[in-house]
This record gives structure tokens, C-alpha cells and sequence, in this order.
């Protein structure tokens, strides 16, 4: 795939430039230029560097957001663990970069980047950064960021260029429906970690967020500290006319300008009246690729807001485009590229659904019949798009999830005639399938069909809601379900019934991109999304492989289990298994660990452990950039500052800001002046090795990289930790865990780590290792052995202890087995190379764990740690009693 064997397999981990996917076959090679954007391999270079060095060159404001979005710990509304993807941390940081370390502010300034020069001119005279953002990877989010990042630019930086007014244009009025769930209330920047809380690097970032939300034609009274105007496309378009002149017969428009708009629903939003208030504006494009052309009415639109703004000494602040596919119709990429996440990235990481299309033996069993009726000359094709969607949704609806089928034939009438053959075919699927008669270009119009305003919205309403259980439709049928808006997560198949080519306008990756977007995050299951169609139909799809994704091939039909990942269930539909006999009950305990408040006097700066920091020595003379300051009423030049671009910090408030920091990470309460005085005598007499003077410049200079804050941080942390924390508090049972009420869950498939039980109540169990694997089929095999389980995940079973890093963290144990004599084992296994000291503390606390556990319940729990390499030496035994003697002491005594 051209990927590097080591791009991460995390989608969270920060990617190196030199890993990224690149053309490699020969086609792919000779299209280069069209796959490659000519800007991104030197952001991306430059980006790393800059990002590596703690983001210098930019303001205090940018250096605060980039600190808490991407380096701070955040958690979702439910209290789950929340990160941004490394995709769209990326495609921040670049635009971040270029307009505020570089100070990109005219298209020409881009040309430094493009060092192959394959750009020859911008169409647009104002400065255009787009985002190349796969299906299903987060564009809104990256808009989100953005908009947050210039508002408080321009709220808190003198003389921002940026702006607190942003028109937020979509291309159809389904994306504005999906768009309008985020912002509606502003709910994203209180759902999402955007704004930082009050106090903040000594911000009010929450009080100080004002901004009046606009949607479509409900324009509210203009707010002085903020808007933003959430619209389709269509409402923005230029009113077209024709040029008037003073020979005119009606020389009104002449002398007065154009007529006011009196109705805005007709679709001619008059953009001069939208910005006539305005000063500054940004333009944030979600599915940006529709503006490919100049001559386009989108394009000309936001150039007529531009010109607006130039009659007032203004200009446009910046135009922020996020798509998939940001393309041309001759497939030529947008040299304004900045940042690109392909597809076959996202597939890689697990971001979106894998695409499976049918093997050769599949295909070749596929006749298109002679027949006169659409249906039944594709009744093959449609048939085993039931079949592939049928498993899917038995085995989703274990999970609580509906799995959804799209079929996509070519005109309205078969898509009525399609509807009828399924449903009665297939009784069971009676009233749950939902046809959508969209226009030619796969748009649905606001006037559509001569249908009233409440049908349309009642027809968008059930396409938006279609992954709901409440909403009865499993199948939808259409002329065109490509085009954007159509985000829909549970779609598993797509049956495509019509002829593609490579003259259309409908690129591969739109046409998957209505089924990418995965039911389920963060879990890590690979998600797959199964294709299937004519020949050509899958020949177009299939040629997504110039992009770099080669499309998984498999078996396809009734006859074939099911490809996607498995689900882990009780067995309760096995009648050889006494589920009763087989299940297991674990206690659950009140963590033990405490934290003694104890007088930070205490604190011994001869036993913190920490790195030694290198002093740097910067020139006296460092680059500076020159802010100029002009008279407000004449323009006139005042005077020129010059502003260092390596920044230096004040001794007083860095120390305070790091004991701020430490108190609000831990928790504690009193002693702040104490860890005051501590900090800075460890900073002046410890950090750099020697005694340094706060005072000295260049050790303030040294005060202000970031990985300095963090190593101060970082040691104090750990230090307070060990004074602080213990476990050894009271034993409580707070629960039980009964394994046997387990609700299905999702694993990833594994051919070769998986196994089919006996001895356990779940219907398979999937390994990380063959280690693992090898000790399951031993306790299947051992003669005293009743039952045990596989700790997955899913089971939350975890022992808190304190790391090797002083911090209390959760341990999940590997096995738990019941021995017939009513004797339960708590099982760590662990390649020899895995073993360190956090392997230790973890045995150590649970040899607790069995003790608490032996005395508050009717049962013996025992713990037993297995090393690989003793295992590999020995030959299992018969009895687990036997093998509990071999590694009766830990491995690495």
C-alpha cells in the first residue's frame, strides 16, 4: 500500500513525515502529481520541527490552545477517555504554523513551500488553507479547533488579523442538518475539550467565549463580540444580474445598487447585507471540494465578501477548507493543500471501515439475467447484498447496533420497482425499506418533488435518524447516495447497481464514503464495510487503489460466515454448557490507595529523581520580528517594535504557574507557599546541574521551552506521590462481578489466536499472543480445572496500584481459572521481555488483592505469574496443581 512498516497503527500517535503513504506503483507514480499536493511534504517537515522544539514563534494564546487540546488529559461528557486524532492535531498545527510561525498572510506566500514548483498561480487573491481530511476522520472537529483557535487570537492578541466572525458554509442542506446537531446551543465547545476552563494560563477562556449562533435564514441581531453563520451553500449564492448602466431604461439600480432581498427562503441570501457590520470574517468550508473552479457561483461568492471587506480597509481573515477529496474535475489536486490524511491512512489505523469487495469465485457466480424488470435482471446482486447484510445485522443486533444496507441503482422508477422485489422477497424486511428520489447530481432539494416544507423535512428527518433503533428502515434505496450529508455510521453494505466511469464526477472515495464511518470508537475492532455491485461498478471502486488502498477480497454469500470482528457473548444458546457451573463471581474492592496530606516540608530535594536539563546558550542578538504601529486617524507610521522570536519568561510567574499546576494535577490543598519555595530552590540549585541566577536571561530563555516545564513538573509529581500515596487502606467490598451477566461485546477476528471453549461461558475467546493462546488450550486440557475465563476489557475487572511513575494507575489481569476444588487463581501471563518494574508492583498488589479477596468472600484466591520462557522450557502437565508448583515463586526470583 506504500505505507512504511513503521506508519503506527494507533491513530493517535504522531506520524513521521518519512513514513507517510506514497504512490509506489507505476501508474500511481506517473499520476503523482495528482496524489500528492505539491505544499504538504515541506509542512510537514517544518511542522514536525517546529512542533518537536515546543511550538516557538507564535503567541501565547496559540501556544496555550495547542497545549491543552493535544497535551492535556481530557475526558468525554460519559467520563470516557477523550484524544483528538494525530490527523486532525496535524492539519491544526499546519494551518498554525504557516499564519502564525511563518506568517503566511497572501496565497504567493505559500510558493516557499512547494519546492518541486508545480504551482503555477492561485485563483484567489485572499489566503486559502485546505485540510485533506479522509471520510469519516474528523473534519468537523478540525474546524471546530480552528475557529476556536481564531477567536481567541483575535479576543486576546493585539493586532490579530484573525477574526471572532466565521461563516460556516455547507453544501447541502442534509450536511447543514448533520453540522447543525454539533453547533446548535454551541454544544461541541461543551461537549469537545475547545475551550479551556477559567484560570487557564491565566485566561477566563470560558467567560470571555460570546459568540451568537446564526443558522440559515434565522439571522439573530449581530453580536459585537462574535458570530457565527452556519448556512448551505444556497442561501449564499450570488444573485445573478446582468451589468446596469446609466442608458438603462430603469435607472433605480444604477443610482441605488441592487434591490434588497424581502424574502430570504428563496434561496438569493444577499452576502454585502450579511457582512455590512462586519469588519472581519472567516470562511470555514466543510466538503470543500465543490469549490473547484472560479467560476463557480461558490467560489464567487466568498470572493464578492472579500471585496466587500477591501471597500473597507479590510480583506477576508483567512478561508479554512476541510474535505476528502479535494480535487478538480480533471482529478488534478488543490495546490492550497496544506494537509493531507489519505484514506488509506484512516483504513490502516482502523479510523474508518475496511472496504471488502467479493473474491473472483464470488464475482464469476454474479449473471445479470435476461430479464425485462431492473429487479430481476440484478436479482443475483441484490440477493447477495441480503445475504452479506443479513449477517452483519444478526450478529450487530447482539450489540444493540442496526446494521444498514444502501443500494444505489439508476433512476428513480427501478428504485420503486427494487423497493417492491425486496420486500417481497424478503417478507421480513416488509415497510423497512426507505427509497429517496434524489435529483440527477445525488442533491436533495429543498423544493424536490413539488413536495411541502413539512414532507422534506419529514423525508430528511428518517435519512439522518437511520441509525437509530427507533427508526424502522434498514435498507435505502437511491439514483445517487453519494453525495455529502449521507454520514450514516451502521452501513455495512453497499450494492451498487449502476454504471460508474472515471468521466464522472463521482470519485471512488465518495462513493465509499457513505458507508466509512464506523458504528463504534475507540474500541479498536476492525470495522469492515462489504462492496458489492456490477463489474464495473466494482471496477470503479476497485480503482481507488491509485490512492493506495487495495481492497480486502473474500468469499461472499450465505454459505461464508461472517467477516467482521467477533462477538463475545455468554454461551447461552450451547446446550452441552452448564453456564451455572461455569460462571465465575470476582469481588469488587474500594481501592486501597489514600493520600496522606502530609506537610510538604517533608519533601526531600536530594531524593527527587529526575533529568538533568542542558543549559542552552542563546545569542544576545536573537531574530526579532518588527510589529509596526500605525496613527488610527491618518495611517500614518508611529513606530516599529521589534518582537523577539525566542521567548523568555518571568522567574516569578513560571514558578508560580508550575506549583499551580502541580497542586490542580494532585489535588491538594494547603502548602502552596511551601511547594513554592520548593520548586524555585530546585530550579535555582538542582534542574541545570548547577546553581543558576533566576534572573539571568538566558536561563529565562532556557525557562520557557516547554520540555523544561514539563521535566520540573513531571518530578514533583512522582516525589509528592511517593510522600503522599499508599495502599494501605481499609479493605471494603463495595460489589460483586458476576461474569455470566457479561453483555455482548466486540472483539477483533483472530484465524490463528482464537478459540471455541469448554471450560469457559463465553462462546470464543480471542488472544494477544500465542503465549496467551497456548496456556488457554493448556487449562481446556487440565484435569482439575472447572472453568476460567479470559479477562477481556470489556469485563472491567482491575486492581488499582501505584506505578513505577508514583501515579495510581489500573491493572487488568489476564486469566481468572476455578479449580474443581473450589480454589480460584488470578493468572498473569507475560513474555520474559515484557517483565519490568511496573510487572512487579502490579504481582505485588495483587497477591493483596487475593488475600483481601480470600478473607471477605467463602472461596481461596490464589495469584500465579507464568513466564514465557520458563513455560517454553517445561512440558505442560496434566493438572493445573502440578503446574502452580512449577511457578510456585515468580519467574524472575
Amino acid at each position: 500500500m506504500g505505507l512504511s512498516k513503521e506508519f503506527p497503527s494507533s491513530p493517535f500517535k504522531i506520524i513521521n513525515p518519512q513514513h507517510r503513504w506514497v504512490p509506489t506503483d507505476n501508474k500511481a507514480e506517473v499520476n503523482r502529481d495528482k496524489l500528492l499536493p505539491p505544499l504538504v511534504p515541506q509542512v510537514r517537515r517544518e511542522v514536525k520541527i517546529w512542533r518537536d522544539k515546543g511550538y516557538p514563534h507564535i503567541s501565547g494564546t496559540t501556544r496555550a490552545l495547542l497545549l491543552f487540546w493535544f497535551k492535556t488529559i481530557h475526558h468525554s461528557v460519559d467520563g470516557s477517555p477523550f484524544r483528538y486524532y494525530f490527523s486532525q492535531r496535524e492539519s491544526v498545527e499546519s494551518v498554525v504554523y504557516l499564519y502564525e510561525a511563518k506568517g503566511c498572510r497572501e496565497p504567493t506566500d505559500l510558493l516557499s513551500f512547494d519546492r518541486d514548483n508545480r504551482i503555477k498561480s492561485f485563483e484567489e487573491t485572499w489566503l486559502r488553507l485546505v485540510c485533506k481530511q479522509a471520510t469519516g476522520s474528523g473534519k468537523t472537529k478540525v474546524l471546530s479547533l480552528l475557529l476556536t483557535w481564531s477567536y481567541f487570537h483575535k479576543k486576546y492578541e493585539e493586532n490579530s488579523n484573525l477574526s471572532t466572525n466565521f461563516l460556516f458554509i455547507t453544501p447541502n442542506i442534509i450536511v447543514l442538518d448533520r453540522i447543525r446537531s454539533d453547533f446548535d446551543g454551541l454544544n461541541i465547545f461543551e461537549q469537545d475539550p475547545l475551550i479551556p476552563k477559567n484560570g487557564f494560563e491565566g485566561k477566563n477562556w470560558k467567560a470571555d467565549f460570546d459568540v451568537t449562533l446564526h443558522i440559515q435564514d434565522e439571522v439573530k441581531p449581530i453580536n459585537s463580540n462574535g458570530n457565527i453563520f452556519l448556512t448551505n451553500i444556497h442561501r449564499v449564492y450570488l444573485k445573478k444580474k446582468t451589468e446596469v448602466s446609466f442608458n438603462d431604461e430603469d435607472r433605480r439600480d444604477y443610482f441605488l445598487g441592487d434591490e434588497p432581498v424581502k424574502n430570504t427562503k428563496d434561496g438569493r441570501f444577499n452576502l454585502r447585507r450579511l457582512v455590512r457590520d462586519l469588519d472581519d470574517l472567516v470562511v470555514l468550508n466543510d466538503e470543500a471540494h465543490h469549490i473547484h473552479n472560479s467560476s463557480l457561483s461558490w467560489f464567487a461568492s466568498i470572493q464578492d465578501i472579500h471585496n466587500n471587506l477591501i471597500q473597507k480597509n479590510s480583506k477576508l481573515s483567512l478561508q479554512l477548507d476541510v474535505t476528502a477529496t479535494p480535487k478538480h474535475t480533471d482529478g488534478s489536486i488543490f495546490v492550497q493543500t496544506i494537509s493531507d490524511y489519505p484514506l488509506v491512512e484512516a483504513i490502516y489505523q482502523g479510523v474508518v471501515k475496511t472496504p471488502v469487495v467479493p473474491d473472483e469465485d464470488s464475482m464469476n457466480r454474479l449473471k445479470v439475467i435476461d430479464a425485462l424488470k431492473f429487479s430481476e435482471r440484478y436479482a443475483q446482486y441484490i440477493n447477495l447484498g441480503y445475504a452479506e447484510w443479513e449477517k452483519a445485522y444478526l450478529e450487530h443486533k447482539k450489540t444493540g447496533k442496526k446494521s444498514v444496507m444502501f443500494i444505489m441503482v439508476d433512476d428513480t422508477k427501478n428504485s420503486d420497482e427494487v423497493k417492491e422485489f425486496i420486500e417481497v422477497q424478503y417478507p421480513d424486511l416488509k415497510g423497512e425499506v426507505f427509497v429517496i428520489h434524489t435529483k440527477k447530481n445525488g442533491d436533495i432539494s429543498e423544493t424536490q418533488g413539488g413536495k411541502k416544507e413539512k414532507e422534506l423535512k419529514e423525508l430528511r428527518k428518517i435519512a439522518n435518524e437511520i441509525d437509530s433503533n427507533s427508526n424502522p428502515y434498514k435498507v435505502i434505496i437511491s439514483v445517487l447516495m453519494l453525495k455529502e450529508g449521507w454520514d450514516v455510521k451502521n452501513v455495512t453494505t453497499i450494492v451498487g447497481l449502476r454504471a460508474y466511469s472515471s468521466d464522472s464526477k463521482i470519485l471512488p472515495e465518495q462513493t465509499l464514503g457513505r458507508g466509512l464511518r464506523r458504528m463504534n470508537f475507540g474500541n479498536g475492532i476492525q470495522e469492515k464495510l462489504s462492496v458489492i455491485g456490477t463489474r464495473k461498478f466494482i471496477e470503479f471502486v476497485s480503482s481507488i487503489k491509485t490512492e493506495g488502498v487495495i481492497l480486502e477480497k473474500g468469499p461472499m454469500g450465505p454459505d461464508n460466515e461472517y467477516d467482521g470482528p467477533f462477538v463475545i457473548e455468554p454461551d447461552s444458546d450451547n446446550e452441552s454448557k452448564d453456564l451455572h457451573e461455569l460462571g465465575i463471581v470476582l469481588p469488587l474492592f474500594k481501592s486501597k490507595i489514600r493520600r496522606y496530606h502530609k506537610n510538604l516540608e517533608e519533601l526531600d530535594l536530594d531524593k527527587i529523581v529526575f533529568e538533568e536539563q542542558k543549559i542552552i546558550y542563546y545569542p544576545d542578538d536573537v531574530d526579532t520580528t518588527p510589529i509596526i504601529f500605525e496613527e488610527i486617524i491618518n495611517g500614518e507610521p508611529s513606530h516599529i517594535t521589534d518582537l523577539p522570536t525566542i521567548l523568555e519568561v518571568d522567574s516569578n510567574s513560571f514558578i508560580r504557574y508550575v506549583t499551580k499546576s502541580i497542586f490542580k494535577d494532585l489535588r491538594l490543598f494547603g502548602g502552596n507557599d511551601i511547594l513554592y519555595g520548593k520548586v524555585k530552590r530546585f530550579i535555582q540549585d538542582y534542574l541545570f546541574g548547577e546553581s543558576v541566577n533566576l534572573e539571568d536571561k538566558n536561563i529565562l530563555r532556557n525557562l520557557a521551552q516547554p520540555y523544561v516545564n514539563h521535566e520540573v513538573k513531571k518530578s514533583f509529581i512522582k516525589a509528592i506521590n511517593q510522600l503522599t500515596l499508599s495502599e494501605d487502606g481499609e479493605t471494603v467490598v463495595l460489589d460483586e462481578l458476576r461474569v455470566g451477566n457479561t453483555k455482548p461485546f466486540w472483539v477483533n477476528k483472530s484465524k490463528d489466536l482464537t478459540l471455541t471453549p469448554k471450560k469457559s461461558l463465553f462462546n470464543k475467546l480471542v488472544f494477544d499472543s500465542g503465549f496467551e493462546e497456548k496456556f488457554a488450550s493448556f487449562l481446556e486440557r487440565a484435569i482439575d480445572v472447572k472453568a476460567f475465563i479470559k479477562c477481556f476489557r470489556q469485563l472491567d475487572f482491575k486492581i488499582e496500584y501505584i506505578n513505577s511513575e508514583g501515579n495510581p494507575a489500573d491493572y487488568f489481569p489476564d486469566f481468572v481459572v476455578k479449580l474443581t476444588d473450589g480454589t480460584y487463581y488470578i493468572v498473569e501471563t507475560k513474555g520474559d521481555v515484557y517483565i519490568n518494574e511496573n510487572v512487579r508492583l502490579k504481582y505485588e498488589r495483587l497477591k493483596t488483592w487475593c488475600n483481601d479477596a480470600t478473607k471477605f468472600t467463602n472461596n481461596n484466591w490464589k495469584p500465579l505469574f507464568i513466564g514465557q520462557k520458563k513455560w517454553d522450557s517445561i512440558e505442560a502437565p496434566q493438572s493445573f496443581n502440578l503446574l502452580q508448583q512449577i511457578f510456585s515463586k515468580s519467574s524472575w526470583d
